[in-house]
């Protein structure tokens, strides 16, 4: 398991090197996905300027740049039968689509299974018969490294999966002692854990792969809700002060989840010295994110540290909030009122300042004002009565 541990990080250069064989033994730039069509490495063969720089078409571009390419492309590719080929795929160039070059794709497979592929710009004449099987050789070299980082990433997946799910405190206790002897050398220093919900998948096995996300060390899907999922991610930090990286993991979990669903947020907990408290910072991440969904301005990338109140009212049991003195008020025919008193006791009961951002006269705020105390009962120059109000109302967005 030691040995695991250094895998993803090991492989990385042995990628890169293969690419360059293959680049070298093709005479063309090649460049390795993965079959999620997320980047792994790419060649910079340079044969004395013999292919041109607009070689670099937008697809192409785009797949270096962002490290991945789109759902279109990728369905566009697949249209071919990449993923069923066993040799060499000629795809020719289709300007309307972006492919100003044709392809020669290689599946790289193991065991019969593909994993990923390796991409050629086409040339005239283009590679040889020989040059291609050659190459073929190569790609089954990947395929193994491949495999054996699938076979990591799966381990480090039911493991964080283990710690975070655990029931009792001695099963997270084992669960943690797992995860760090997996993690061998890399379970010491600072950590912490996003929370990215819900996350736009039906398969709990349908999480990005690790290289994907800046820092990530392992990631797993959760239940969220009744039917929905969320994403867990276990990131090192290099310092317990600095959570730069984790803003930049989250950011791009979000653009992977995408738009058009319904609204995603993520939620960072505070970092940690080690992997001890991964149970507590999965509940902060999730409680961050949860706040996130509910008070847009908290996101779309909430920090524990920045949810207020929120990090109380997300501790407590599902509906514990509700007070039958705010009730009324919650209906959807007072919706106006409610925004009125949040706003009202989120500016500390200040008049001009409440009048000013919800754009009223000072006159129809005291009116508004007089209409919530009648419904709910509470006296807004009470503080006890304002505390219950606010909290009140805050919980019901969660």
């Amino acid at each position: 398991m030691r040995q695991n541990a250094r895998v993803a990080s090991e492989h990385r250069d042995d990628y890169q090197e293969l690419v360059d064989e293959i680049s070298e033994l093709l005479g063309a730039p090649a460049t390795l996905e993965n079959r999620d069509f997320e980047l792994i490495a790419f060649g910079a063969y340079d044969s004395e300027g013999d292919l041109d720089p607009s070689a670099l078409d937008p697809v192409r571009t785009r797949s270096i740049l962002t490290r991945r390419s789109t759902a279109a492309v990728r369905a566009w590719f697949e249209g071919f039968g990449i993923t069923r080929a066993t040799g060499p795929v000629r795809i020719p160039r289709t300007p309307e689509a972006g492919v100003h070059r044709g392809r020669i794709c290689l599946p790289v497979r193991h065991r019969g299974v593909v994993l990923g592929y390796v991409w050629l710009l086409d040339y005239d004449p283009g590679p040889s018969e020989r040059q291609l099987d050659a190459a073929m050789r190569v790609t089954a070299r990947i395929g193994a490294l491949l495999a054996d980082e699938a076979q990591h990433g799966a381990d480090l997946t039911r493991e964080l999966r283990a710690v975070l799910t655990a029931e009792r405190d001695w099963q997270r206790e084992m669960a943690v002692a797992e995860l760090r002897t997996a993690l061998g050398g890399r379970a010491d220093g600072p950590y912490t854990v996003v929370c990215v919900a819900p996350w736009p998948a039906t398969d709990p096995d349908d999480a990005p792969s690790v290289r994907t996300v800046p820092g990530a060390t392992a990631l797993c899907t959760l239940p969220w809700g009744a039917t929905a999922l969320s994403l867990a991610l276990l990131l090192r930090l290099r310092s317990t002060d600095v959570l730069a990286p984790a803003t930049t993991a989250a950011s791009r979990l979000l653009e992977r989840a995408g738009s058009g669903g319904p609204p995603v947020a993520a939620g960072i907990a505070a970092p940690r010295a080690g992997l001890a408290d991964l149970g507590a910072a999965w509940e902060e991440a999730s409680a961050s994110a949860r706040a996130a969904l509910a008070e847009p301005r908290l996101g779309p990338v909430a920090r524990w540290a920045s949810i207020g109140p929120f990090r109380l009212l997300t501790a407590l049991p599902p509906g514990a909030a509700r007070d039958p003195a705010v009730s009324p008020l919650l209906s959807p025919a007072h919706a106006e009122l409610a925004r009125t008193a949040e706003v009202y006791l989120d500016r500390a009961g200040q008049a001009g300042r409440t009048a000013a951002e919800l754009g009223i006269h000072r006159q129809t705020l005291y009116y508004r004002l007089s209409r919530i105390e009648q419904l709910t009962g509470l006296d807004l120059d009470d503080g006890e009565d304002r505390l219950l109000l606010h909290m009140a109302l805050k919980a019901a967005r969660l």
